[in-house]
């Protein structure tokens, strides 16, 4: 039976500088949060929700592939340099298919809606190019600033202090072909998205721990506790 879910690519290539010493040894998706790493929490949030998985390693990849074979994850692995965000996405998609893909970075910790079913029912390709998904600042921990997406009142975003772009969207990747550089951010194709009038957003309903510095790992256990969130 055909799978019409979207792929999903999980972000690990990182080297989590800001989480060292705790990365010293380990790539930043196996630092545990409640016992789990973070990884597997974000998989957690992809079960059900997409067809294949694929994540690309970079920094101590030979570990994350141990951890993730068993789990049924593609890997792929970038060499002999980092690729950012776009680089990467568009390394693997040979991995990741043609269509709308998901993404979804891996340093975070959600309480509330699945993001990954939100984005899938929202996603509208006839009038959006990428959905993000986003976080009030009130509703984020571990994170500071203003924001980084403001957002009207259909939805169209526009750079500027208002919501905080979670790590979590659905792109349509055609346009990372136009881009002549081997390394760059999707910031490059977000901008692209933003001229064109086709760069999206929601807002996630529950809360969100960027598990960004080792003092954030107490911040995301305890929203985890909470059962009111």
């Amino acid at each position: 039976m055909r799978d019409d879910r979207p792929s999903l690519m999980l972000f690990a290539a990182g080297f989590g500088t800001r989480m060292r010493p705790l990365t010293d040894d380990r790539p930043k998706p196996l630092v545990e949060v409640a016992g789990r790493p973070l990884i597997d929490h974000a998989l957690g949030l992809a079960a059900g929700q997409t067809g294949r998985v694929v994540a690309n390693l970079h920094y101590r990849a030979p570990q994350l592939e141990v951890h993730l074979a068993p789990l049924g994850v593609t890997t792929i692995l970038e060499t002999p340099e980092i690729l950012d965000t776009g680089g990467g996405l568009r390394n693997a998609l040979p991995l990741l298919g043609g269509g709308p893909v998901l993404t979804l970075n891996t340093d975070a910790i959600w309480r509330g809606g699945n993001p990954l079913a939100a984005l899938r029912a929202a996603f509208d390709p006839a009038r959006m190019d990428a959905l993000l998904m986003l976080v009030r600042p009130e509703d984020a921990l571990g994170h500071a600033g203003r924001g980084d997406f403001a957002m009207d009142a259909g939805g169209r975003l526009t750079r500027g202090p208002g919501h905080i772009y979670s790590g979590a969207q659905m792109i349509r990747t055609e346009g990372l072909r136009d881009i002549p550089d081997r390394v760059f951010s999707l910031n490059r194709l977000w901008d692209r998205m933003i001229e064109d009038g086709r760069l999206f957003g929601i807002v996630h309903r529950g809360r969100w721990c960027d598990v960004g510095h080792p003092e954030s790992i107490e911040l995301a256990e305890s929203l985890l506790e909470r059962p009111d969130v």
